[in-house]
């Protein structure tokens, strides 16, 4: 039996979406079924239950060999994972492979994030159940978060300076995933991932006002500029400052690394941004204007 946690967000759904395609059976964890609906499918079995209270993952640990950990990335992301690990650890599943992250070079103290990922990580590892560590790069739907930017003003503002960075989709994430779930040979293992291009900001609006058919220009801002816009967004503040914190220490490694090595090893085709801009070109099109509205 596998299991999948974080199952209604990003990143769990588009692995519970690959293991629907490929027909293998999963189970799928969720704190509210009824508004998760959108993840069900033939072979999905939706199990309540929060990754923080071990009372709640009776149903769903039973008879788990595998699980999946992937919860939201708050500032409650270590104690909650850490003590799904003790669960699972109970409740005798073998092996749990922890969704983390990483980026070449990046400070563990200068961004939260990375910090708490590393620290989940050693407590995996120390826990005495097999492990493996899927650490994807930045997510190409990253850029989904800008579209109305985009669609309002043509221009995609973020603070990036001129540094390079290698987008990996997550669809081909969720696929690495499967294959690590489904078979043998990965206990101890730590896979790193990106996509298969360096892309600068403006490679990334390229690709973007190609695929809709209509120009995007990007424009640089300022870590502190960014953070201030999310908040006046609405954005709670540890987003906002996680946020901050990364894109200083992004600019402080200017040249992206590709990392293909896992594709590779699992027979993934890596996507190209132009691919992914073209798959999402709705999203990030200017809606046409009414005939009679000359505003």
């Amino acid at each position: 039996m596998i299991l999948v946690t974080g199952a209604a967000g990003l990143s769990g759904s588009a692995i519970v979406s690959q293991c629907v395609a490929q027909g293998i059976p999963v189970r799928a964890l969720v704190r509210n079924a009824q508004v998760a609906t959108r993840i069900a499918g033939h072979g999905v079995e939706l199990v309540e239950g929060d990754m923080a209270d071990p009372k709640t993952l009776g149903a769903a640990l039973a008879g788990v060999d595998r699980a999946l950990m992937v919860s939201t990335a708050n500032e409650k992301m270590e104690e909650t994972q850490c003590i799904f690990v003790d669960a699972c650890k109970r409740a005798g599943v073998r092996h749990v492979i922890k969704f983390s992250g990483a980026e070449d070079g990046f400070d563990p103290d200068a961004f939260v994030f990375t910090a708490m990922h590393e620290r989940i990580e050693d407590y995996l590892e120390r826990s005495g159940l097999a492990w493996t560590h899927l650490r994807p790069s930045q997510f190409m739907q990253v850029y989904l978060r800008e579209a109305r930017t985009i669609v309002e003003a043509d221009e995609l503002r973020l603070p990036l300076g001129s540094i390079e960075l290698a987008p990996v989709d997550i669809a081909d994430v969720a696929a690495i995933s499967v294959e690590i779930l489904r078979t043998d040979g990965h206990d101890g293992c730590s896979y790193m991932m990106t996509g298969p291009e360096a892309l600068t900001g403006n490679d990334i609006a390229g690709y973007i006002g190609a695929a809709r058919g209509q120009t995007v220009r990007y424009v640089p801002i300022s870590p502190e500029r960014r953070r201030d816009d999310l908040l006046a967004a609405g954005a709670p503040a540890y987003f906002a400052d996680g946020i901050y914190d990364q894109a200083r220490e992004r600019l402080r490694h200017p040249t992206a690394k590709i990392h293909l090595e896992t594709h590779r090893r699992l027979g993934i085709s890596p996507t190209r941004f132009s691919n992914f801009a073209r798959r999402y070109a709705t999203q990030f099109a200017r809606k046409p204007q009414l005939a009679h509205d000359i505003s």
